[in-house]
């Protein structure tokens, strides 16, 4: 029986649930410094003078940093983007000469422990002179500096006739929708401890996380080393979700400053820092037009928006504008379609992907736009989705459309099949009933829908090493992160399967940049797809030299053996321990090749021009309080096609896990600034969060009727759909309870908001 497509216990869990994880913060080494940042605390200013001397006047205190010590380091880039001109925009390691976010890293100091540290920084005198703060992305773009503005680019993306759709309407439909600022908060906030070994020459960093290879290869670039003379390594790490493990100012801080004071460097980010520092995400206005024929039938769609930035271009470049526009439409057909992204800067905290990033946003739009179109037109919501569906029979359906730089081809699906399902389980007729007789006995509830496509399984290549030993354990290297979505499990199951081995008998080694010298890391929902492919082709390729190897050994014939159970077998006589056949090949044994090969090991790489598109519905049922604007969501079904399911079991767990954040943006979560820019939101008393007393009765339906046709498991990714259609469902159902009259147009739907939509009602 196939491990793949079982719910088997997590490789992961036993060390954490003895306490044993290796987190950031437990991470400590002999004679450690520890670091603390001293942060802007106005929104736009002047930087005129920084002073440290009496800091380093303190006992203890070893080093203190200014902007003008670190002047030779460059700002942090950028990943890859087509966009042109963003260098200018890149964020200093240490401001220097103007600050632009409260919570910009501005000095550092270096103490023998944390409390000194921090009091040291208290210390620190920084001098500003206050500039007005630019805290709108919609507003008119003003000078970043002397030669730059605060629009660095426009996102557009169009095709067919929009104008001749407009033309041909029998309704225009026009929406102004915007997403509130927020961002994944994770458990553990950031780490980062570094150590230099000067008997190698070796600089490393503990506490990655997400892309170690990309971030080793700008760490050593940044400071003018090898990557082969940087290593990083990734311990357990307390949720990612986009925002934890890339580069920012304190990775580069701790590297130079373990570099230059000859002593490990730690450094903890505390909350408040978290809160004001780490990337943003989501803030988004939408401005869109659409044209649509009699039946509800979509016809063009133009679109304007703008996307707020931050203060700067953090390592992400545009690829949140970019995704907003080239994923919006979704499941949809569209004949003709204009997307124009303003990519703005403001005041305010960078911004960069979590969890579903632009979909999130684009899937909030577009189904609300969908729900409009219902109520202009007197269409049911469900019907009105069916007629704009991409039909079965049209995959794979090529959009002329790119987002992350690949071509949008949807490689495979059944939308209106999972729709039907999905409104079977939730009983979703037996509910519209029942919402409408406790409507009649004065409560106000409703039900809402949406429906996604996501995109996974990011390219272009990715390559694992795997080798057995003498005992029979297979190791499998990997360059993919583990942040906490069960990469080990899943990776260990992909191979136990092409190889015939227990699961349990595989060791994942991860996110350690010496072990491999190439990997993509964790992140845009890639993992199973291209690390889990890279790990069936190169199972089957060690299968297939361990049974060559093992007929020379066995004598007889390759073709009448196999391997279950980590045995050898023939047909009609003895098996053999694959642990033996390795220690043949180790040994060295004449066998039947033309030379020894050393130890049985093989790579494995998978080759990918093409992202994955798995797709799901959201059914949503609320309750509104009409005396506090409480939103209870009494019911919720999550339906999700991820083509394959390696483990169905951590499938769930990543779409409830990210119910629970889209829960968040939905009716919760948002950063907020007062006139002057400063944030209002910097502890989690301001900043609120769902627990588990706000998550409703999730039910959740995972379906693998379309495996994807572009890799050899038919996976797609998983880690996103439980997020991408919490807002969109829940305005819905907000919307359904005050009458569908389209009043629901911003996230988060606070109890204020709430409130005040009651009170245009009964006006």
């Amino acid at each position: 029986m196939s491990v793949i497509g079982r719910s088997v216990p997590r490789l992961e869990d036993p060390p954490l649930l003895r306490g044993e994880g290796a987190f950031a913060a437990d991470i400590s080494f002999p004679r450690q410094l520890h670091m603390r940042v001293v942060r802007a605390e106005m929104a736009h200013a002047r930087l005129l003078a920084v002073d440290v001397s009496a800091a380093l006047a303190l006992p203890g205190v070893v080093a203190a940093w200014s902007g003008e010590d670190v002047a030779t380091i460059p700002p942090i880039p950028f990943r890859a983007t087509k966009l042109k001109g963003l260098e200018p925009y890149c964020q200093p390691i240490l401001a220097r000469g103007r600050v632009r976010y409260v919570g910009e890293p501005v000095a550092v100091v270096f103490a023998e422990d944390a409390a000194l540290a921090e009091d040291a920084a208290d210390l620190v005198l920084v001098e500003l002179e206050e500039l007005p703060a630019l805290l709108d992305a919609a507003e008119t773009p003003r000078d970043f500096d002397a030669a730059h503005a605060t629009e660095p680019a426009i996102v557009r993306k169009a095709y067919g006739e929009v104008e001749t759709g407009f033309a041909a309407a029998h309704a225009v439909l026009e929406l102004d929708l915007s997403i509130g600022r927020h961002s994944g908060v994770p458990l553990e906030t950031r780490g980062a401890i570094a150590r230099y070994d000067a008997a190698t020459d070796t600089l490393e960093l503990h506490g990655t996380a997400k892309k170690q290879h990309w971030n080793r290869d700008e760490i050593a670039r940044l400071l003018g080393r090898s990557p082969t003379s940087v290593h990083l390594f990734e311990g357990h790490v307390g949720g990612g979700f986009g925002v934890r493990g890339e580069l920012y100012p304190e990775d580069l801080l701790v590297c130079l400053a373990a570099l230059r004071l000859r002593r490990p460097v730690k450094w903890i980010e505390d909350r408040r820092e978290h809160l004001v520092a780490t990337n943003h995400s989501r803030q988004q206005r939408h401005r869109l037009r659409a044209a649509v024929d009699g039946e509800g039938r979509l016809l063009a769609i133009d679109n304007v928006f703008f996307h707020d930035q931050g203060a700067y271009v953090r390592t992400h470049g545009a690829r949140v504008a970019d995704m907003s526009a080239g994923l919006l439409l979704g499941p949809y057909v569209v004949p003709a379609y204009r997307a124009t992204g303003h990519f703005r800067l403001t005041n305010k905290t960078p911004a960069a992907t979590y969890r579903a990033p632009g979909r999130y946003e684009g899937t909030f739009v577009r189904e609300r736009l969908m729900d409009t179109i219902a109520a202009r037109l007197g269409i049911d919501r469900v019907e009105v989705r069916r007629r704009n569906f991409v039909p079965a029979s049209a995959m794979p359906y090529a959009r002329p459309l790119d987002a992350l730089g690949t071509d949008v081809v949807l490689d495979s699906g059944d939308y209106a099949a999972l729709l039907d399902k999905a409104l079977a389980r939730f009983g979703w007729e037996a509910r519209t009933a029942d919402v409408a007789r406790r409507r009649e006995a004065g409560e106000c509830v409703g039900l809402g829908l949406g429906f996604f496509v996501e995109k996974s399984g990011l390219g272009p290549s990715d390559g694992v090493r795997i080798s057995v030993d003498p005992t029979g354990v297979v190791e499998l290297v990997t360059g993919a992160a583990s942040v906490g979505q069960g990469v080990e499990t899943a990776l260990a199951q992909i191979a136990a399967d092409a190889l015939g081995v227990d699961y349990r008998r595989v060791r994942v080694v991860r996110g350690q940049t010496n072990r491999i010298e190439f990997g993509s890391g964790a992140h845009a929902s890639r993992v199973t797809v291209m690390s889990g492919s890279a790990t069936h082709l190169a199972g089957l390729a060690l299968r297939d030299l361990a049974l060559e190897t093992a007929a020379t050994l066995l004598q007889a014939p390759k073709e009448s053996l196999s391997i279950a159970d980590g045995m050898v077998c023939r047909a009609d006589g003895p098996a053999l321990p694959i642990g033996e056949v390795a220690r043949a090949l180790a040994a060295g044994t004449k066998l039947s090749r033309e030379r020894a090969v050393p130890g049985l090991t093989t790579e494995g790489w998978f080759h990918s021009d093409h992202m994955t598109y798995p797709y799901g519905v959201h059914l949503a049922q609320v309750a509104l309080d009409r005396m506090t604007g409480a939103v209870r969501v009494e019911h919720y079904l999550i339906a999700y096609d991820v083509g394959r399911a390696v483990n169905p079991k951590l499938v769930e767990g990543q779409i409830i896990g990210g119910f629970a954040q889209g829960l968040g943006g939905a009716l919760f979560e948002e950063f907020r600034y007062d006139e002057r820019g400063q944030p209002l939101s910097t502890t989690l008393a301001d900043y609120l969060m769902p627990s588990i007393a706000e998550m409703p009765p999730l039910d959740v339906l995972v379906t693998e009727d379309a495996p994807s046709p572009l890799n050899p498991l038919g996976v797609k990714g998983a880690g996103e759909g439980g997020t991408n259609a919490v807002g969109a469902a829940i305005a819905s159902a907000i919307d359904d309870a005050l009458g569908n009259k389209g009043l629901v147009t911003r996230l988060p739907v606070t109890p204020r908001e709430v409130l005040r939509l009651l009170g245009e009602i009964e006006a």
